[in-house]
């Protein structure tokens, strides 16, 4: 597990001993971010279930402005990995629930223009924060919502802020959907 480029390019992260986080690889990371291009760029990032922190750390490594990771059991990793690829200055780590976490930041009127959400696969938890997020108002206008589950979870909840943009599939055990966030509603 590494960032891929950018300032912190091949730099490892380190990772939770154990099989309970599932990191993203590699090569789902570099499709990924080639899919995104240069919209992370100058951008605040939001990374929910952040695990290693990788997907953060690698928008901050192409030029994000600002990153807040959040998960409830690997803070001291992401804080490590925060500061072994000199990104810590550009980042906020929150350990904690991600629900009660994303509610502080919207109390606090935070807003991001690109979510990550990795959480556990078969949990249910990508589609709560999808509907947590298309109520809330922490997303700027046009924001994206990368959401990474299992490549047998298909089930997109109703939303009324986000349009699909795009789903990548990535074998038979990931898949990505990507989604557009408008203040305003979407057509149905």
């Amino acid at each position: 597990m590494r960032i891929i480029t950018g300032s912190a390019r091949g730099c490892n992260l380190k990772t939770p001993k154990g099989m309970n986080t599932r990191p993203t690889s590699d090569r789902v990371k570099e499709s990924l971010f080639s899919i995104l291009g240069r919209e992370v760029v100058g951008k605040r990032i939001l990374d929910i279930f952040a695990g290693t922190g990788s997907l953060g750390l690698e928008a901050l490594s192409r030029g994000a402005e600002h990153a807040c990771l959040v998960d409830k059991a690997t803070a001291d990793i992401l804080k490590y990995n925060a500061e072994h690829t000199h990104l810590a200055d550009r980042t906020e780590i929150y350990k904690g629930d991600v629900f009660a976490i994303m509610q502080r930041l919207s109390t606090q009127g935070k807003e991001f223009d690109v979510v990550f959400c990795d959480p556990p696969y078969h949990l249910g938890l990508w589609e709560r924060a999808l509907l947590w997020l298309d109520s809330s108002d922490i997303l700027a206008d046009d924001a994206l919502i990368i959401a990474e589950m299992g490549g047998d979870e298909n089930d997109i909840p109703e939303l009324s802020h986000m349009r699909l943009l795009r789903n990548q599939k990535y074998g038979k055990t990931t898949q990505i959907y990507i989604f557009e966030y408008k203040k305003a509603g979407v057509d149905k």
